[in-house]
């Protein structure tokens, strides 16, 4: 075989294997779009809070503020920073902080779980912290209330380090192919006795609470604590490849499947996000445009100290 055959093969291999294609399971992973706010204060409950498709877990475990950081390694641009504002040293049995991305089941069938051909899933990310030691990183099944847990270490303290994380294939559990959430990638930063009192679940098994967290470290435990990631990526195989970067466009438009900010910024209390018509004197019709179509009918919230909502109708 010639020089030329021998490289054209080699590519055509590199293009069939997880290389080729869309590899990146995780939306947002290079931590770039932030459409509800770069940094968000004061943070002591659940929910979506800063950066884009990712939840934050979070019960009586400390005051954090969440944001989007420029502090990054080489290649990046962002990262996401959690950063502890009011301790929490002794965490009661069902405290925890942590944070999570759910996937829709569309999104994970080339995983092939629940068959005899079931793929092994790698998972990549750089992480920095001031707090080394023993960190826990989870896959879960939704469907079917299955996971698997594995530790990483954060050897030194202040510095970007490089993580890789192989789950094994699960030839029990089905997921559904729909959009409803089927897996989550959960990162453990601290929980209390109910997520770590067992043994720690290494392998694909039914859920045990108790097996979640084993380990992990409390990173709530003093102020100015902080843990920082970025270059998350999941994917098939056993071989983490180089991060998939995508372009911002691309990945705003992924985000906005599952949140769109139709208004916003500084200016009037008033933000048009609609246009519509009288139907009577007690009915209006308003066309809101979205960018992408969404996962599901979408809800409308406001924040801030907006409540109402109101009309504009002539002068």
């Amino acid at each position: 075989m010639t020089k030329a055959a021998e490289l054209a093969k080699m590519g055509e291999v590199l293009t069939n294997s997880q290389i080729g294609g869309r590899r990146n399971i995780i939306i947002n992973g290079g931590m770039q779009v932030a459409q509800r706010a770069t940094s968000v204060s004061s943070v002591t409950t659940s929910g979506y809070k800063a950066l884009d498709r990712f939840n934050i877990d979070l019960s009586s475990a400390g005051t954090w503020t969440i944001s989007q950081d420029t502090n990054t390694p080489s290649g990046f641009g962002s990262s996401m920073k959690f950063l502890c504002t009011a301790a929490d040293a002794s965490l009661g049995s069902s405290d925890r902080i942590a944070f999570r991305q759910y996937i829709e089941g569309q999104n994970v069938q080339q995983l092939k779980k629940g068959t005899s051909d079931a793929e092994l899933v790698t998972a990549s990310f750089y992480v920095k912290s001031n707090k080394t030691g023993t960190y826990i990183l989870e896959f879960y099944d939704i469907d079917n209330s299955r996971h698997i847990n594995k530790s990483y270490t954060v050897d030194t303290a202040n510095t970007w380090e490089y993580k890789t994380i192989t789950f094994e294939a699960d030839t029990t559990g089905v997921l559904d192919n729909d959009n409803a959430s089927s897996a989550m990638l959960h990162f453990w930063l601290g929980s209390g006795s109910s997520y770590s009192s067992g043994t720690l679940q290494t392998s694909w098994g039914a859920n045990a609470t108790n097996n979640r967290a084993v380990g992990n470290v409390n990173l709530a435990d003093a102020v100015d604590n902080y843990w920082q990631v970025t270059g998350l990526q999941i994917e098939v195989g056993s071989q983490a490849t180089p991060f998939e970067h995508r372009s911002f466009g691309e990945e705003l438009a992924l985000c906005q499947r599952y949140y769109q900010k139709v208004a916003g910024g500084s200016g009037a209390a008033y933000k048009r996000f609609g246009r519509g018509h009288n139907i009577s004197t007690t009915l209006i019709d308003v066309n809101v445009y979205l960018s992408t179509e969404m996962r599901l009918f979408p809800s409308l919230e406001t924040t801030g100290t907006a409540a109402n909502y109101a009309i504009y109708h002539a002068s």
